[in-house]
């Protein structure tokens, strides 16, 4: 089974793990506050990415010194769930974030734990690994980070306009607060701030392909227009040859009308310039033109 774009650009961000303590209590608070459940009576975390998993219980362990109450089976199949239960250990997290048991219902992102930059990095990626996906640059730009938390999702957003000078839109889906990105160069640009050059990399080459595509379709769009105004001039060209060789006029014009004549006759598909190369001697295309406008106009006159 192929791996989506989104788990190889989560898989990617796992290699980064922190070197310091308050950058894995950072990571971990941008887990917990986008992650399933986090409440004064659980913590729960729910995942796909076996990368994820095999680093959540090692960053818990670094920034708070505890382990799971419940882990799941990395070789199990579908979704996987860790969950903390034990109050000692709730509270002991909760302090270390300046909470109380009893105030995550009005949970917000607190800025001492944030408050060098290495940590708001480390609090974006966490954020992203447990409430973040980033869609096929194939299919379109779009990455996006979700929390229920609404004070959550307004200072998140302050924190990446800080760390990338750009803002992130917002949305309302399903009871979820959304952040979320459109332009390609601001995802690419915070795929490489949180630590997956390469998926970034997919995203602009995918840009790249795009514009290539859609500068190869306006040229065949113009190649073809400009085809079918060929056709056209030389249609209408030989019609007028056809009228001076039925009026019987033809064989008498001066021998450079004749000799254009001729040869848009036996090159019927042959563009201006093709013509003019043929001439004896060879002509330039405005050349060319003029004399198939004295055509018409000889023709022109006779029908009259």
């Amino acid at each position: 089974m192929s791996i989506s774009f989104s788990s190889a650009a989560r898989a990617e961000i796992c290699r980064e793990f922190p070197h310091s303590r308050c950058c894995a209590l950072a990571q971990c608070f941008g887990i917990l506050l986008f992650c399933n459940s986090f409440q004064d009576d659980g913590i729960k975390i729910i995942t796909e990415s076996r990368e994820f998993a095999c680093i959540l219980p090692k960053l818990f362990k670094k920034a708070f010194d505890l382990d799971f109450d419940s882990y799941p089976s990395l070789a199990a199949p579908g979704k996987l769930v860790f969950q903390i239960r034990e109050q000692e250990k709730l509270a002991r997290i909760m302090e270390a974030f300046g909470f109380d048991l009893g105030d995550t219902l009005a949970l917000h992102v607190n800025y001492p734990v944030v408050e060098e930059e290495c940590c708001k990095v480390s609090f974006l990626r966490g954020a992203f690994l447990a409430g973040g996906s980033v869609t096929d640059p194939g299919k379109g730009y779009h990455m996006e980070l979700a929390t229920t938390h609404h004070s959550v999702a307004r200072e998140t957003g302050l924190i990446i306009r800080e760390v990338m000078d750009f803002a992130p839109k917002t949305a309302l889906r399903g009871g979820a607060q959304v952040l979320y990105l459109k332009q390609s160069e601001q995802i690419s640009d915070f795929l490489t701030c949180l630590g997956a050059p390469v998926a970034a990399m997919g995203i602009m080459e995918a840009r790249l392909e795009k514009e290539l595509n859609n500068k190869v379709n306006r040229r065949c769009n113009c190649d073809d227009a400009n085809t079918s105004k060929v056709v056209e001039a030389a249609q209408e060209q030989l019609g007028v040859i056809r009228t001076l060789r039925e009026m019987g006029i033809l064989e008498g014009l001066p021998e450079k009308l004749k000799q254009a004549a001729l040869a848009r006759e036996q090159n019927p598909s042959a563009s201006l310039t093709e013509l003019a190369a043929m001439m004896e001697p060879p002509i330039t295309k405005p050349a060319m033109n003029n004399r198939m406008k004295k055509l018409a106009a000889l023709a022109k006159e006779t029908e009259r």
